[in-house]
């Protein structure tokens, strides 16, 4: 089990005996790809952890963008955390209902808007319940707080800046698809898109960096995930996926090994593999 750090990541004994705190603020990011057949929100209501309040990434986004759940505007995001009375000064723990899924790509964007005090709950909602741990299924009451957000952009990248990492080979691109889809030998999920990967860029499956108990790996565990798809971790990373939620997986992993020089593509798979002019590789 990795170690606790109130800004990364925190087990479910850390969240348990803070669970009181009048300062913690709990969040259930849960969201799954479209063909897992499985209602976030739904639940959510059926159960969840005390206090928890649920984050719908879906919703919290540019919903003026034509791609999945981009990261919304500053303003959108403060309206909807002081609606859920999450303000400035609170400690935020995020889980989700598979472990450390989409919770990462929460925490990613909590960042992106210049706050840190922030961690994904290690395991997820299955530990949780594993472990025999409370949950209830009332909302909680909520007050609201105020927040103040500053977009930080140097943690997210756009299609214009991916593609000049492409050619050029100044950043990492690392993918954090499975390896067939990387490869091209497996169809997209979503409709519309080619098959393949990024020009240049390496591949790291989200799922090598956690457990068999869906709990990350120890910075040694990490650091051998990345070494074995070849990627340096001295050198500026970018992080891509299929629609910007397992890359938060890997930032979160590589802040845990204090790699500060990365960022994200928002845009990932589900606009890189719509454009005809932009270059795949398969394989």
């Amino acid at each position: 089990m990795a170690a606790d750090d109130p800004r990364t990541l925190v087990s479910t004994d850390w969240l348990d005996a803070h669970l009181s705190d009048p300062d913690l603020r709990i969040l259930d990011g849960s969201w799954y790809l479209p063909d897992a057949g499985r209602d976030p929100k739904a639940e959510y209501d059926a159960g969840h952890i005390p206090g928890a309040r649920f984050f719908d990434i879906d919703e919290i986004s540019d919903t003026r963008s034509a791609l999945p759940h981009m990261a919304p505007p500053p303003e959108k995001f403060m309206s909807r955390m002081r609606a859920m009375g999450v303000g400035d000064g609170h400690q935020v723990v995020v889980y989700d209902g598979a472990g450390i899924f989409s919770s990462a790509r929460v925490w990613w964007l909590f960042k992106v808007m210049g706050k840190t005090d922030v961690a994904v709950l290690d395991g997820g909602l299955p530990k949780w319940k594993a472990e025999g741990r409370p949950l209830e299924d009332m909302p909680p009451i909520v007050r609201d707080r105020h927040m103040t957000a500053s977009r930080q952009n140097h943690l997210v990248k756009d299609v214009t800046q991916v593609a000049a990492a492409s050619k050029l080979g100044d950043w990492q691109i690392v993918d954090a698809r499975s390896p067939a889809r990387f490869r091209g030998e497996e169809k997209e999920p979503r409709e519309g898109l080619r098959s393949g990967h990024i020009p240049g860029s390496l591949n790291v499956h989200y799922a090598t960096l956690l457990n068999p108990d869906g709990t990350m790996k120890d910075e040694s565990g990490l650091r051998e995930a990345f070494s074995a798809a070849g990627v340096d971790l001295s050198k500026r990373i970018i992080t891509s996926c299929g629609s910007g939620v397992t890359a938060a997986i890997l930032m979160l992993a590589l802040e845990r090994l204090g790699h500060r020089d990365a960022a994200l593509y928002d845009g990932s798979w589900s606009e890189w593999g719509q454009f005809e002019q932009l270059k795949v590789e398969t394989g």
